[in-house]
C-alpha cells in the first residue's frame, strides 16, 4: 500500500481534497471543515512581500574553485589553498520592475553571490555594472522612488527617473553605462558581474589591502538591442529566467572567472580618485585584474520559492579576513539589507535552508516568528554555564579616523571624468547606439529643463558626447555649455 497520501500540515489524513463538507448535497459549507479552513487560510498567506528592489530574478547553485592562493592578501579561508572548492548560490535580478515585470527591458541587473564557507556565509551583493547612480545612502530611497511607479498614475514614468538623474550629477557615469550596449544583456550568462564597492582584505599578519571584485563571463559578453528586448518581452516576460534555467537543465553550465584589483592600504587612501565612491572606478592600468578563481552554476532550484524567493543576501555577511571599507553607500547597505530581510521574511530568516550557513550557529538570539533549533541552553551572556564565548581572532582591522561630524559633500567633486573615459573607450558604432538610446528615453521627457540639465552632464563628461546628445534632442549647443 502506498504511503503517498495527502495530510494536513499537522499530519492528519486528508480524505477528500476536491469536495468541501456541506450540510446536504447543495450546502451550505460547514465551519467544522478544518481541512477547507487550513487550505484557504494557507493560500491567503502564500505570498510574502516582494523585494522593494531587485524583485524579479533567477537563481542557481554551483561551486567556486580557488585557482590562485590569496593568503598573502587575506586570511579568509575560502581564498586560501589552491584547488579549494566552496558551494555557492547566485541570484540575478532586475533593479526596478516588480516580480511580474518583463526581465529583458533596459535596467541594471543585480548579481548577488553567496559563498557557503566553513566560517559562515559570505555574500557579495553587486550588479552587472562596476559603478552605481549615487554615492550616499541617504539618497537611495529617493533614487528607487524615481525608478518605480508614479504615485498618482501608478505608471512607470521616464520623467521621474530622468528628473532625478538630471539633478544628481554623480549618476552620469552609471547612466552612460546603462544607456550603452551593456545596459541590455542578452542573457544572465553573457554579462559580467561586479562587487562595485571597495572592500578590505586583511591577511594573517594584520596587513590590509583594498580590493574590488570582477566576475568575467566565460560565455563572453553579449547584448541585445531595445527592439529585440521589446520583442522578447512580448513573447516571454521571463525570458532571462527561462534562458538560465534551460541552459543548466541542458548541462550547459555557465561559468565566470573571479578577479580582483588589489590596492595596498596607504596607496588606496591616496589614489587619484576616491576609491570609496561607488560612482567611480579604479583604472585597470593602475591596478590590473588578478585572477582568484572561477565559479560555475550547475544546479537549478528544486523549489523556486524556497531557493530564490526566500534567499536573503546582505553585504554585512562577511567572514574573517574580509571587511567593509569607508564607502558611504556600502556602510548604509550593511544595515538596509538585513533590515529588509527581517521585514520580508521574519527575524529568523537565516534559519531558512538557502540562508543557513554550513557551520553550526551559536549565539544568544532567541524566539520570534518561526524560531527553531533551540533547546534549553543558556540564553544570556556573560554566564557561568559554559555558553559560547567570543572568538578574539575575528577582531576587525581598524581604520584611523579623524575629523568633525557633519553632513558632507562627496570627498571628490569630479562627477564627470569617469563617464567621459567610458564614452571614449566605446567604438564609433557603440557611441551612435548610446546617443540613439538616450534620445529615445530622454527625448520623451516633458520638462525641457531636465533635458538640458542632463545633457550638460554629458557635455562635461566629454564635449563630443554632450554635443551629439544635444543635436539628437534638438537642443541649442550654447544652452548646454553654460
Amino acid at each position: 500500500m502506498s504511503d503517498n497520501k495527502i495530510t494536513t500540515a499537522s499530519g492528519q489524513p486528508w480524505a477528500d481534497n476536491n469536495h468541501s463538507q456541506t450540510a446536504g448535497v447543495r450546502g451550505p459549507v460547514l465551519l467544522q471543515d478544518y481541512q477547507l479552513q487550513e487550505k484557504l487560510a494557507h493560500f491567503n498567506r502564500e505570498r510574502i512581500p516582494e523585494r522593494v528592489v531587485h524583485a524579479k530574478g533567477a537563481g542557481a547553485y554551483g561551486t567556486f574553485k580557488l585557482t590562485h592562493d590569496m593568503s598573502k592578501y587575506t586570511r579568509a579561508d575560502l581564498f586560501n589553498g589552491v584547488g579549494k572548492e566552496t558551494p555557492i548560490f547566485l541570484r540575478f535580478s532586475q533593479v526596478a520592475g516588480e516580480a511580474g515585470y518583463p526581465d529583458t527591458l533596459r535596467d541594471v541587473r543585480g548579481v548577488a553571490l553567496r559563498f557557503y564557507t566553513q566560517e559562515g556565509n559570505y555574500d557579495i551583493v553587486g550588479n552587472n555594472t562596476p559603478v552605481f547612480f549615487i554615492n550616499d545612502p541617504l539618497k537611495f530611497p529617493d533614487f528607487i522612488h524615481s525608478q518605480k511607479r508614479d504615485p498618482r498614475t501608478h505608471l512607470r514614468d521616464n520623467n521621474m527617473q530622468w528628473d532625478f538623474w538630471a539633478h544628481s550629477p554623480e549618476s552620469v557615469h552609471q547612466v552612460t553605462y546603462l544607456m550603452g550596449d551593456r545596459g541590455n544583456p542578452a542573457s544572465y550568462r553573457t554579462m559580467n558581474g561586479y562587487g562595485s564597492h571597495t572592500y578590505k582584505w586583511v591577511n594573517k599578519d594584520g596587513e590590509a589591502y583594498w580590493i574590488k571584485y570582477h566576475f568575467i563571463s566565460q560565455q563572453g559578453v553579449k547584448n541585445m538591442t531595445d527592439e529585440v528586448a521589446t520583442k522578447a518581452a512580448g513573447e516571454d516576460t521571463d525570458y532571462l529566467l527561462h534562458d538560465l534555467f534551460d541552459a543548466i537543465e541542458q548541462k550547459n553550465y555557465p561559468s565566470w572567472k573571479v578577479y580582483v584589483q588589489i590596492l595596498p592600504y596607504e596607496e588606496g587612501l591616496h589614489y587619484k580618485h576616491d576609491i570609496f565612491d561607488v560612482t567611480k572606478v579604479v583604472s585597470h592600468k593602475d591596478y590590473p585584474l588578478v585572477e582568484v578563481g572561477e565559479f560555475t552554476l550547475n544546479e537549478n532550484p528544486t523549489n523556486y520559492f524556497e531557493d530564490v524567493e526566500e534567499a536573503a543576501f546582505a553585504p554585512a555577511n562577511l567572514v574573517p579576513g574580509i571587511e567593509p571599507s569607508l564607502d558611504k553607500l556600502l556602510q548604509g547597505r550593511l544595515f538596509a539589507y538585513t533590515d529588509a530581510a527581517r521585514y520580508r521574511l521574519g527575524a529568523n530568516y537565516e534559519q531558512l535552508k538557502v540562508n543557513r550557513p554550513l557551520n553550526e550557529v551559536k549565539n544568544y538570539e532567541r524566539d520570534g516568528f518561526m524560531s527553531q533549533g533551540h533547546g534549553g541552553e543558556v540564553n544570556y551572556e556573560p554566564n557561568g554555564k559554559n555558553g559560547p564565548t567570543e572568538d578574539l581572532s575575528a577582531r576587525i582591522h581598524g581604520d584611523q579616523l579623524d575629523g568633525q561630524t557633519g553632513n558632507y559633500e562627496p570627498y571628490e567633486p569630479d562627477n564627470y571624468s569617469d563617464a567621459g573615459a567610458l564614452y571614449n573607450v566605446m567604438s564609433e558604432d557603440e557611441k551612435k547606439r548610446l546617443v540613439k538610446t538616450i534620445k529615445e528615453n530622454l527625448g520623451i521627457v516633458d520638462d525641457e529643463n531636465v533635458k538640458i540639465l542632463e545633457t550638460k552632464q554629458f557635455y562635461q563628461a566629454d564635449p563630443d558626447y554632450g554635443t551629439r546628445v544635444a543635436q539628437a534632442l534638438g537642443l541649442k549647443i550654447e544652452d548646454i555649455k553654460d
